[in-house]
């Protein structure tokens, strides 16, 4: 039983994964779950059984997979898994869980723009619009590049600073 991502399993996911049809996972999700008997417990293919499940609306079953991945993942496969972890719970109304995954990865991956975009998913599904809107108005400040956005940076980020206090 091997725990790690060597190249074939690389290879064999991204054909795996180019093959999906959103329409149909099942196909997918089968196609996963064997290769889980042949890697038992490998993080990775734990976290590709997981997004196929949720892929296709078994947010539930997604779940487990995600949190029985999670602490065998590293770098870029761990920030997905987060996302989408956390999105799963904002989907189950989950809220307070979302966040607190959002939280982690936000802390782990402070560059990401897309967990902050779906923290901000989640804070405003858990009614904390303001929270959520200031969020998004950071992303904004911290990597839109244009002129008018920059003239109004300090404006910007006093706004959200503001909108996160309420």
């Amino acid at each position: 039983m091997t725990t790690e991502l060597t190249p074939d399993l690389v290879a064999t996911i991204e054909a795996a994964f180019s093959r999906r049809d959103r329409a149909n996972m099942q196909p997918t999700i089968d196609f996963f779950e064997a290769l889980l008997r042949e890697h038992p417990d490998n993080p990775y293919v734990l976290y590709e059984v997981g997004g196929s499940y949720d892929t296709d609306g078994q947010e539930e079953k997604a779940v487990g997979y995600y949190e029985r991945a999670l602490p065998g993942l590293s770098g870029e496969t761990k920030r997905r898994c987060l996302l989408q972890y956390g999105s799963t719970l904002r989907n189950l109304d989950r809220f307070d869980e979302s966040l607190a995954v959002f939280k982690q990865a936000c802390a782990e991956f402070p560059e990401s723009d897309s967990l902050r975009v779906f923290k901000a998913l989640t804070l405003h599904a858990a009614d904390h619009k303001d929270k959520a809107l200031a969020t998004l108005l950071l992303i904004i400040a911290d990597r839109l590049e244009t002129p008018e956005i920059k003239r109004y940076e300090a404006a910007i980020r006093g706004n959200a600073e503001y909108l996160a206090g309420l």
